[in-house]
């Protein structure tokens, strides 16, 4: 097997992280996983926290394991969750600690921020969905509370690209990333200079914005030595949804997308932003794509709970075994918000749930088949909501409905999207993440014209199967 080209995407999730080789046979793409790590969050002077030593410790394990197996990658891409980054000194040295999204130094700092520009005004100029845990919001707590970490910052780098820069030496943002940050200008595709100054936001921590494809260099003298291998570092969409997005296996402008994991981003892709007040009201996001493209879409909490309920429940069911209980439980009425502030990081989710409906007067669950289709209905709910909204703001009807990510091998909440929607629903590929990372390096080798012909690839690659809505158990 030495003599074909392997690409290596490490795509790194808010509970795991994965080294997936990709490479071409018999006129597809395939792949393989070969190395698998924990991420978790870590409890550091009062706040949430990521292990980065820890993580970037298991990027350097899965390269070894390559080597290993005599299957050197001819590149390497990172990508991550978004929003969070990593303050360097002059030295490159890490200011503070990596504090995650989860943690809530956030409170409060949207109203810090409305002092200074309004939240219709900030809209406008990014078009980026509100939440408290994004980067504007996080870099204001520093600001605030620990003033010293900000005047002493001269780089910012989101996630993987603190990670690159430790295998590479070179610092280089990337645009899909950036826009996470509500810090872009969502027109001139540029972070957003004039509005960083009127929020005391040091602009020269920033620096230029690169596309997927970009070369970031290759592994250090150092890396190289420890892994047994010299390769080159290449930037996919390096925010995960934005690799999702790219593998979503249809280049048709009639479906929607839903990356199904920890959270699930619901969407379309568009050429051009909106950025007005009714898509604002609707709470949608335009958050940057490969080449220029626009993924407008909702965040929304997605499997974070069901993942949660898992780890409390005293059984560990597999997960075609969470289905049938959901399935039983399919008589409960009670709906939750999905995307309440209380389940964004709850100590028991169990009870966060239970509290939730209490507190709206409905009907409290008590057993795991209570708890389990409670959110199963409520997510599919949530999502019908947002195709209407989506059909809403852009006046168009969307037929067909395309499930991709690790959330997509759910069958019974694919079953319940397709009818509460109404729509055709396609499920898969699973490791669309990881397929969207190597993508951006095999069109950086041109192995594909462009993002089309690629995605046709993907389709005819893999599985991609029409949801049965009348699945039983």
């Amino acid at each position: 097997m030495a003599d074909k080209k392997y690409y290596l995407a490490v795509d790194i999730g808010a509970s795991s992280g994965r080294h997936i080789l990709g490479w071409f046979e018999n006129g597809k793409i395939r792949i393989e996983e070969i190395h698998r790590f924990e991420n978790k969050l870590v409890k550091r002077n009062g706040h949430l926290c990521w292990d980065i030593e820890h993580l970037f410790d298991e990027i350097l394990n899965g390269l070894k394991k390559c080597k290993d197996l005599n299957r050197v990658p001819a590149s390497v891409g990172i990508d991550t969750w978004g929003v969070d980054f990593v303050l360097l000194d002059a030295a490159g040295k890490v200011l503070g600690d990596t504090v995650a999204y989860r943690d809530g130094r956030t409170k409060g700092m949207d109203s810090v921020v409305y002092e200074t520009i309004s939240a219709d005004e900030l809209y406008s100029r990014n078009g980026i969905q509100k939440q408290l845990f994004n980067s504007i919001y996080q870099l204001i707590a520093i600001k605030q509370t620990e003033p010293k970490i900000l005047e002493q910052a001269e780089h910012f780098l989101m996630i993987p690209e603190y990670l690159n820069y430790l295998l590479t030496g070179e610092m280089k943002n990337e645009y899909t990333n950036a826009t996470t940050s509500q810090l872009v200008n969502a027109k001139t595709q540029d972070w957003d200079y004039e509005l960083m100054d009127k929020l005391g936001i040091p602009t020269k921590i920033f620096g230029q914005l690169n596309m997927p494809k970009t070369v970031v260099g290759n592994l250090s003298d150092e890396i190289a030595q420890k892994v047994g291998f010299q390769t080159e570092v290449v930037l996919p969409a390096t925010h995960d949804t934005g690799s999702a997005v790219m593998a979503v296996p249809t280049t048709s402008d009639d479906a929607i997308y839903l990356s199904s994991g920890t959270w699930s981003l619901m969407g379309i892709e568009r050429l051009i932003p909106d950025c007005s007040d009714k898509s604002r009201e609707h709470n949608f996001t335009n958050e940057g794509g490969y080449h220029y493209r626009y993924r407008y879409l909702k965040n929304i909490m997605g499997m974070w709970m069901m993942q949660s309920l898992r780890r409390e429940f005293k059984h560990k069911y597999t997960f075609n075994e969470l289905y049938q209980l959901a399935y039983i439980g399919r008589y409960f009425t009670s709906i939750v918000n999905i995307n309440d502030e209380s389940f964004l990081a709850p100590d028991n989710m169990i009870k966060a749930i239970q509290n939730y409906c209490e507190k709206t007067n409905q009907e409290k669950p008590e057993t795991e088949c209570e708890l389990l289709y409670c959110i199963y209905c409520s997510l599919a709910r949530c999502y019908a909501q947002t195709v209407v909204e989506i059909e809403e703001v852009t006046g168009k009807k969307y037929d067909k409905i395309y499930v991709v990510g690790g959330g997509c091998q759910d069958q019974f909440l694919n079953a319940l999207i397709a009818t509460e929607t109404g729509k055709e629903v396609y499920a898969g590929p699973i490791e669309a993440t990881a397929l969207g990372n190597i993508m951006a390096q095999m069109l950086k080798d041109n192995v594909f014209e462009n993002l089309n012909e690629a995605r046709r690839m993907i389709a005819k690659s893999f599985d991609v199967a029409i949801v049965d809505k009348t699945l039983r158990f």
